[in-house]
Parts: structure tokens; C-alpha cells; sequence
């Protein structure tokens, strides 16, 4: 080969080599681009649990991608109310919220199911549910109609059933009794003689204190020892039968979400599953030096006698059946959560069961 022609070549070549290299960046550009999404809470920064979970997704994410996709996390009321979350995600006010589905319960009951409604699956249970049993595809058919997409983001395991100025020993108790308690499970206690109340966080203590209501529901013992509640009303009654397992989603705008690279939206389904299992993972870890601490403090434990809780279960199902005949989108979600339930504690109360029976023998003998 001759000097003038491999000068010609090597130039050529290394103008397409130069070429390659400039049509290569726009499309790494293309697969990692800047996004910058808002996302709105439905609780606290109080909450550093709940709350938290938003902000566990966002350092996930920001740090997946080097930076590029960014979500920026805003506590309830610093954008829009805490639950109006949804509708603002919904409406492109934001891209993204992290709320609880049956706050929404009062548009229909369908929003409620695969968060928790009275009596369903247990943290453990819900999560086989969801990720195993069709449950995320289920619930994306009917917010998909809502214009969201939604995905686990965080469960606190059963909650407490609440904090009472009195004991309430039977049936007859819960007559004309003014409770705070969330929505749904307020329609199965109002056949029991409950007046349910709807109260903002920050005013459940005064109203517990001057007798405006006789009782509230809010989490489990992290969260509630932070309230105080223990002071004006030391009667604290488990289990929380009407969230056995609430699942937090993340809900994000349909078309927002749809619009990102494929690569982000498998970059948000894995951080949303990371942090639905942090979420559970935390409270399993502080609850319990949480309770002690409230015992300590002049918190009076108490269950639910099994008079309460079989009327509870039967009014439950009351509702359902109503619900059931007139709510297809409702039918189809608690149908198929129904039809796994009797599985679920037919094998848990096999191996789980009796283990953890066991071993809670120990521990109340001191042998552990």
C-alpha cells in the first residue's frame, strides 16, 4: 500500500470513527436522560417511617442513575393536601404521590382493597398477594381508569386497634361510640353502633383530651408513642383488625410513568420493591421497643375480646356482600384476595404458627 493511500484511508477511517463517536452520546443521552419528577406524600415528615419510604425511593433512584432521574419528595400539605394526594398525581400536578389506596375509598371501594380492608391478609400475605397472585396487575387494570400506575411502596404489618378513654369489654360498648377511624373500616363499625369521626392528625389529641372522642385508631407503637395518646386515653386495644397488612403505594401519573425509558421504569418497580420491604422491615425492628416503652409510660394493653372481634368479622362481611353485588371493579379485586386468603392461613397456621406459638412460650417464660 502506498503512503497517499493509506493516508486516504486511515483519514477516512478516522472520520467515522469520529462520526460513530458523535451519533453515540445523544443516544446514551437518550437512554439516561435528566428527569426531574415531583412527588407528593400523604403524611408527615413526622412519620419518618411512612414518610420515609418516599424518600428511600428517591436516593434509590437518584443514586441508580447517577443523578439524572431525580425525584423530589413533598411531606402532606406542602403542595396539596395530604389526601388529595392521588388526585394530583392523577391530574399531572405532580408526577408521583405516596399514599394509602383506601383514602380514597369514598369515590369507590375499590381504591381500598389492595391497600387493606377489615379481615383481609396479613403484611406477609398481602405481599405473596401482590407480587405473586396478579395482585399489581389487578389493581393497575382499575387505576389505570384513574389515570395512574400504581406499585407496592411499604407496609407497616398489622396495626393496633386503637386508643380508648374506657374499656370496652363487649358489643354493647361500642354503642354511640365517637372514634377516629379511617373510612372503611368506619362503614363496618357503624353497624355496630360506632359513630365514626374524620380528624386530622394533628387534632386527635385535643379531641381525645376534652372527650370530643371517646377513641382513635392511628398506626402501631412507633408511630403512635409519638402523639402522646397514651396520656388522655390509656386504654390501647389490639388488633387492628381492618388493616392486617396495609400496603402504601407508590402511584404515579400513567402517562408520566409510561413516557420514561424503559430503563427507568424498571429502575422505579425495583426501588418501589426495595422499599415496600424496608418499610416492613423498619417497624418489625422498632415496634417492639416502641410497646415497652408505652407500657412503661401507663399504656393499659388490651385485646379485643372474641365477642367484638366475631361481630366485627360478620358486619365485615355484611358490607362485602353489598359491595359485592353492586361494584364489579370492587368483586373482582376482593374476590380474587378471598380466594388466596383461605390458602394463605390455611398453610400459615401449619409451620408458621406453631413455631412462632412456641417460641412466644419461651419468651413469656423468660427462656429466650
Amino acid at each position: 500500500m502506498d503512503r497517499r493511500s493509506f493516508l486516504t484511508k486511515a483519514a477516512i477511517g478516522g472520520a467515522g470513527a469520529a462520526a460513530a463517536g458523535t451519533l453515540a452520546a445523544p443516544a446514551l443521552a437518550q437512554s439516561a436522560p435528566k428527569v426531574t419528577w415531583r412527588l407528593t406524600s400523604s403524611f408527615p415528615k413526622s412519620l419518618d417511617t411512612i414518610f420515609g419510604g418516599a424518600e428511600v425511593l428517591s436516593k434509590m433512584v437518584s443514586e441508580a442513575s447517577d443523578g439524572n432521574f431525580q425525584i423530589q419528595v413533598f411531606s402532606a400539605g406542602e403542595l396539596v393536601p395530604g389526601l388529595q394526594a392521588a388526585d394530583a398525581a392523577a391530574n399531572g400536578t405532580v408526577e408521583a404521590c405516596h399514599t394509602v389506596g383506601y383514602y380514597y375509598w369514598g369515590k369507590d371501594p375499590a381504591w381500598a382493597v389492595a391497600a387493606a380492608v377489615p379481615f383481609s391478609l396479613s403484611a406477609r400475605g398481602i405481599n405473596a398477594w401482590h407480587y405473586h397472585g396478579g395482585g399489581i396487575d389487578l389493581y393497575n387494570e382499575f387505576l389505570a381508569k384513574q389515570g395512574l400506575f400504581g406499585l407496592p411502596g411499604g407496609n407497616t404489618g398489622v396495626q393496633m386497634g386503637g386508643w380508648f378513654r374506657k374499656e370496652i369489654n363487649t358489643v354493647a360498648d361500642l354503642q354511640g361510640l365517637k372514634m377516629r377511624v379511617g373510612g372503611f373500616a368506619g362503614k363496618v363499625m357503624e353497624k355496630l353502633g360506632v359513630v365514626p369521626q374524620q380528624i386530622a392528625g394533628g387534632d386527635i389529641y385535643p379531641a381525645l383530651e376534652k372527650g370530643t372522642i371517646d377513641a382513635t385508631e392511628w398506626v402501631g407503637p412507633y408511630d403512635d408513642e409519638k402523639l402522646g395518646f397514651y396520656k388522655v386515653a390509656p386504654y390501647y386495644y389490639y388488633p387492628g383488625w381492618w388493616e392486617g397488612g396495609p400496603t402504601i403505594h407508590f402511584m404515579f401519573n400513567k402517562a408520566a410513568y409510561e413516557g420514561l425509558p424503559p430503563s427507568y421504569q424498571a429502575l422505579l418497580r425495583t426501588a418501589a420493591h426495595a422499599t415496600d420491604a424496608d418499610m416492613l422491615q423498619k417497624y418489625d425492628y422498632k415496634n417492639p421497643t416502641a410497646i415497652k416503652s408505652l407500657v412503661a409510660q401507663g399504656a393499659q394493653l388490651r385485646p379485643f375480646s372474641p365477642e367484638i372481634l366475631e361481630a366485627c368479622f360478620n358486619a365485615a362481611n355484611e358490607v362485602y356482600a353489598e359491595m359485592e353485588t353492586t361494584n364489579p371493579e370492587f368483586a373482582k379485586l376482593w374476590g380474587s384476595i378471598k380466594a388466596f386468603r383461605n390458602d394463605n392461613y390455611l398453610w400459615t397456621q401449619v409451620a408458621e404458627y406453631n413455631y412462632d406459638t412456641f417460641m412466644m412460650i419461651k419468651q413469656r417464660g423468660g427462656q429466650l
